[in-house]
């Protein structure tokens, strides 16, 4: 019940965050954009990241489901693996995520849903984190709570854009200055490798059922 309530404060803070008017420009690379804002008691930003990526809704949520190549975007990140698949717009996958010594790896198991409005065709993933399914490993701080939300929007063009929010508190000792640094650079490369990651011909020609493109 403790962790079902902090998580709800969580979420409720990311929506302040995500809806405020003061999300400052960090980064801004190969048009795209990281924006950090501070969030109400918390030392660690939340981040924004909006961007365009040339695909179609469909291959963009291809990668992203499929958590077995994961790592080959997604940054100082490892042992990513599937831990329940539920149904194709529905999993929950675990993942270690590196941090630089001196300091501890962190790792969760993330809910991972994916829904999309047939009428406007606004595909919306949502990702927090969730307690058990994976027993705490000696040497690595488990995340507590974490809240992530991807909106994604089919255009005419053949592009997809993308607004992602992200607000968590690594748990454990680590210094916020070291997490908010990082705060731009991990984006950046991330999207970088994602949009390099879609071309792949694994994914070239992938139709979803649950997704219109």
């Amino acid at each position: 019940m403790y962790k079902t309530v902090l998580l709800l404060l969580l979420i409720v803070k990311l929506s302040i965050a995500a809806g405020q008017s003061n999300w400052k420009l960090g980064a801004e690379k190969n048009g795209i954009k990281v924006y950090t804002a501070h969030v109400p008691d918390s030392k660690i930003k939340a981040i924004k990241v909006e961007c365009e990526v040339k695909a179609r809704a469909s291959q963009l949520i291809a990668v992203m489901l499929d958590i077995n190549a994961s790592q080959e975007w997604i940054y100082r990140t490892k042992n990513y693996k599937l831990v329940k698949q539920v149904s194709p717009s529905e999993l929950y996958y675990y993942c270690e995520v590196i941090i630089p010594w001196p300091f501890e790896n962190r790792d969760f198991v993330s809910h991972l849903t994916v829904r999309q409005d047939t009428s406007t065709k606004l595909i919306t993933v949502d990702g927090p984190v969730v307690a058990g399914f994976v027993p705490v490993k000696d040497g690595i701080v488990r995340l507590a709570n974490s809240v992530g939300k991807w909106l994604i929007t089919p255009t005419q063009n053949g592009t997809v854009k993308v607004v992602y929010t992200l607000h968590a508190d690594p748990g454990g000792f680590i210094p916020a200055w070291l997490i908010n640094l990082f705060a731009a650079e991990g984006p950046i490369e991330s999207f970088q490798k994602l949009r390099v990651q879609v071309t792949k011909p694994a994914y070239a020609n992938v139709k979803l059922p649950f997704i219109k493109d």
